[in-house]
């Protein structure tokens, strides 16, 4: 019978340590935010939840910079913040995801000359 209790325990013990190994695994992988297209945003942008892709008509330009239009945040051209978009499309990274915060990072597609 003791033979018993001790197998139920180390079954026990490899389940949990497989479960924990899943669960890290799956914590990880979330970290790393893509984009549709499936580049990564970079972890100075996004924090998960920071970055998305935006239509063109939500980032218009001034001779100042960029404008988000929904906050009416400038970023001028030279901005840290400002990046090429590897994807072609806009992405904006606000903090928290949400549309009325300042802006982390925004992805620029290249300028037409």
């Amino acid at each position: 019978m003791l033979g018993s209790a001790k197998w139920s325990r180390c079954a026990f013990g490899v389940s949990a340590i497989a479960s924990l190994g899943f669960l890290t695994s799956s914590v990880s992988t979330s970290l790393a935010h893509q984009a549709k297209s499936g580049w990564t945003y970079p972890t100075s942008c996004c924090s998960g939840i920071d970055c998305r892709e935006v239509p063109q008509k939500a980032i218009s330009e001034r001779p100042e910079g960029y404008v988000i239009v929904g906050t009416g945040e400038v970023l001028p051209y030279k901005d840290s913040r400002v990046r090429n978009s590897p994807d072609g499309e806009y992405h904006w990274c606000s903090v928290g995801g949400a549309e009325n915060t300042k802006t982390v990072c925004l992805f620029v597609p290249p300028r037409s000359y």
